[in-house]
């Protein structure tokens, strides 16, 4: 583990010189999140994960963040690595910081990969849920938010089929700081609209997402895509909103075809 001058934890895989690939993860996960994906890719690509600001190995400061500050992060996380045109790929709230980036400044990224997440910002039945969020964190204690939200990122398929899988997840996101998960979740309240700016993204584009993902459905990502000159949507049977670990060979697969395209 390695950390940046803000306290941000990353993890580093692979070859320096090849090409770079940046995994960001969503909330209220870590970094293990692509371990499957670093694995599978770490011959080809340098894999760079990361502990978004407040969550796993990453410092939770006074819990007040922006997604504009994990955008920063990513930055100063490029610039320490001195990484040239890195792909970046962010699922769920990760997603959120990478749209953001690529809104500030694509001519740093060479492709873009969203899983299972959204370019629109909270309506207020959503801001109301995150608020019920706090609220709930604050009396109650972080592990029953945790375990409910956590539940509700599977698909039911999963959770019986490869209970292993799911209890894993639950376990980590259960260790985080609760100052850093509220943190995120004013984050993810609080965030703009990035809708306006799909049409004007030139480099390429992957959306995955998961079949019985009921967070950012398939419809809903299907008209992301739509937005998006030289984008592509791939449909991953056997998941629900977190992709990479329910169903990962084949997110892998179609990682490896869109990047095969795209990526020298």
């Amino acid at each position: 583990m390695n950390l940046l001058k803000n306290q941000i934890a990353y993890f580093t895989s692979g070859n320096k010189n090849n090409s770079p690939i940046i995994f960001i993860h969503g909330f209220p996960f870590d970094h293990e999140m692509w371990r499957h994906q670093v694995i599978y890719l770490q011959k080809k690509f340098f894999c760079v994960t990361y502990d978004i600001r407040g969550l796993g190995n990453s410092a939770p400061g006074d819990g007040q963040f922006t997604i504009d500050m994990f955008a920063d992060d990513l930055e100063d996380l490029i610039d320490e690595l001195d990484l040239v045109k890195p792909i970046i790929c962010g699922l769920s709230m990760g997603g959120y910081i990478a749209l953001r980036a690529v809104e500030r400044f694509e001519n740093k990224f060479s492709a873009l990969i969203l899983c299972d997440t959204k370019s629109a910002a909270d309506n207020d039945e959503a801001k109301l849920k995150r608020a019920a969020g706090i609220k709930s964190i604050n009396s109650d204690g972080a592990e029953k938010f945790v375990r409910d939200f956590v539940t509700g990122c599977f698909s039911p398929k999963t959770i019986k089929n490869k209970p292993e899988v799911f209890i894993e997840i639950l376990n980590r996101s259960l260790t985080n700081n609760p100052t850093g998960l509220k943190g995120c979740l004013l984050a993810m309240a609080a965030r703009t609209d990035t809708t306006s700016y799909l049409a004007k993204i030139k480099i390429p584009v992957l959306l995955i997402c998961g079949e019985d993902d009921t967070l950012t459905p398939p419809d809903v990502m299907k008209s992301l895509g739509a937005q998006i000159p030289n984008s592509e949507f791939v449909l991953i049977p056997q998941a629900g909103h977190l992709t990479p670990v329910e169903n990962p060979e084949k997110v892998n697969m179609a990682l490896k075809k869109f990047l095969g395209r795209h990526i020298s």
